[in-house]
């Protein structure tokens, strides 16, 4: 079983209608992991039937209990994230700010305050239109814990793939270098970077490939509306080349991906468009890289 990962620099790359269109031309012989938790958007092009789901549960939520609340403000007093309000002699947490440390807690002479486990999303296992699997979360508004629930997704997406014996497990990661990006690229055995030619996406590519540098992985690069600015492309290609990134296909712009969105479906579903091809040839060779 090998793992896939495709992630980008920044958002607007067209990094997760890549990623779907894998998916589709996949089939059954890949298991989807969508680890893009803060703005999931694969099943608007997958349909999943959302089989299965789980709360998420990660770090913990303090509580005030307020029938044993004696009102001696040393909550608040030791409290470093402005996380215990206090309005008409009364204190609550404020659930944003908390950062369930567990300090409250102990300081609290009447035993008022306890700390609970915090939900922070949920998790899904679908069925997809291809008949393959797909798991997939949501993070919850404002939560935290992020790379945690990333790392739940990918784990349960490898552990299907065993089970039934698939050959893939393709992953569309976050955009950016934080904390679900590390977690999307820990154990993959190649990395697709998915760029586009301005000022700030080969600012972020150069970005992103630092961490990705780390992980010693082999990566490739799809370099999306590669004709919009010829020049920029220019520079791609030669910081590819600089870097020994596989060079893995230059996509023209092409409104048949907005279309095929708002058909709820990949480019590589619409009949003879020239850039399905294209997409096609992309994963035959990625698949041939990473065996």
């Amino acid at each position: 079983m090998k793992e896939i990962v495709v992630i980008s620099g920044k958002g607007g790359t067209g990094k997760t209608s890549i990623t779907a269109s894998f998916a589709v031309l996949g089939g059954k012989d890949v298991i989807v992991a969508d680890c893009d938790v803060d703005a999931a958007d694969m099943h608007l092009l997958l349909e999943p039937n959302y089989e299965i789901s789980e709360e998420f549960y990660s770090g913990e939520l303090a509580y005030i209990n307020q029938y044993n609340c004696i009102q001696c403000g040393k909550c608040y007093d030791v409290c470093r994230f402005n996380a215990i309000n206090v309005n008409n002699g009364r204190h609550t947490v404020d659930a944003l700010n908390c950062e369930g440390c567990g300090y409250c807690a102990r300081v609290c002479p009447s035993g008022a305050i306890i700390n609970k486990p915090q939900k922070v999303g949920q998790c899904f296992t679908s069925i997809l239109k291809t008949g393959s699997i797909m798991v997939h979360a949501k993070l919850g508004i404002g939560a935290d814990n992020s790379g945690k629930l990333v790392a739940k997704v990918k784990n349960e997406a490898k552990e299907i793939a065993c089970d039934e014996l698939k050959e893939y497990v393709l992953v569309d990661g976050s955009p950016g270098v934080g904390c679900p990006v590390v977690s999307s690229l820990s154990g993959a055995d190649f990395i697709v970077l998915v760029t586009e030619p301005s000022v700030s996406g080969i600012h972020d590519l150069e970005r992103v490939y630092e961490l990705v540098e780390r992980f010693n992985i082999k990566t490739g690069c799809i370099i999306n509306k590669f004709d919009i600015n010829q020049g920029i492309t220019n520079e791609i290609m030669d910081f590819l080349e600089s870097k020994n990134i596989v060079h893995l296909k230059n996509i023209p712009y092409n409104e048949a991906f907005t279309e095929a969105m708002l058909l709820g479906k990949t480019i590589v579903e619409l009949d003879n468009d020239p850039v399905k091809f294209q997409i096609m040839d992309t994963w035959i060779k990625i698949k041939k890289i990473v065996k």
